[in-house]
């Protein structure tokens, strides 16, 4: 089939040829996933893991869904996270528009932070801990803004089915004044968004996806992360 195609197209005259070429130079780039976090890669798929004391793995539970990761943030820690994107940190960058997407499903109606928008650097060292958060908590899923200064602006949220797999996208357009913007899809619905806010810190940011709460260090939690990836469109990571 493909032989037949190319000689077809060696035949064409040479006009047809050549608007054909105009058509495709003058097309401009596709879309595309720039990191592809799928959980048949491993672990390795993220720059880092944090989870002393916890267990990060990949996990199945034999049904046909697959792979997928599973954070566990057993009592007595205060985190279990895959941390950035191995291979991709270089697309993390001020001024740019970033699409994540990934499946999430919980243990509880209480698994806390599930999603961190982390800026790098110590607290001393950045203005905004975490721009963009997202947690489960009381049976949702709830989002803010957290601008300079600690303020949290809850920017929404949607209630939440324990045990079961939801979609989840986010498009974050970074800026380190007030020119950035944030919208958040659950299962196909924008559910949380807010722009003329700050969502790039100082010394850049770097998402994470797991499990965490300091305030809740003396209970465990659970979070599974299916699919992970970045891209430049909404259909790249849907």
């Amino acid at each position: 089939m493909q032989r037949r195609n190319l000689r077809s197209r060696l035949l064409l005259p040479p006009a047809a040829v050549a608007a054909a070429m105009t058509l495709v130079t003058a097309s401009p780039a596709s879309a595309s996933v720039l990191w592809d976090g799928n959980a048949d890669k491993g672990l390795g798929v993220f720059a880092s893991v944090l989870c002393d004391g916890g267990v990060a793995r990949v996990h199945t539970w034999n049904d046909s869904h697959g792979n997928f990761f599973e954070f566990n943030k057993v009592a007595g820690i205060d985190r279990c996270e895959g941390h950035s994107l191995a291979g991709a940190e270089g697309q993390l960058q001020n001024n740019k528009t970033l699409w994540f997407g990934w499946s999430l499903a919980t243990k509880t109606g209480n698994a806390q932070t599930v999603f961190q928008w982390k800026s790098n650097g110590t607290n001393d060292q950045n203005q905004q801990n975490y721009p963009v958060i997202m947690k489960v908590e009381d049976d949702q899923l709830k989002a803010w803004y957290v601008s300079p200064g600690e303020t949290w602006n809850a920017i929404g949220s949607r209630s939440w089915s324990v045990g079961s797999w939801h979609s989840i996208q986010m498009k974050i357009a970074t800026n380190s004044a007030t020119g950035g913007s944030v919208e958040i899809y659950l299962d196909g619905s924008l559910f949380a968004s807010r722009s003329g806010i700050r969502t790039w810190d100082d010394s850049g940011n770097k998402p994470r996806w797991g499990s965490y709460g300091s305030t809740i260090a003396g209970v465990g939690s659970q979070s599974w992360v299916d699919d992970p990836k970045l891209g430049t469109s909404r259909a790249d990571v849907d």
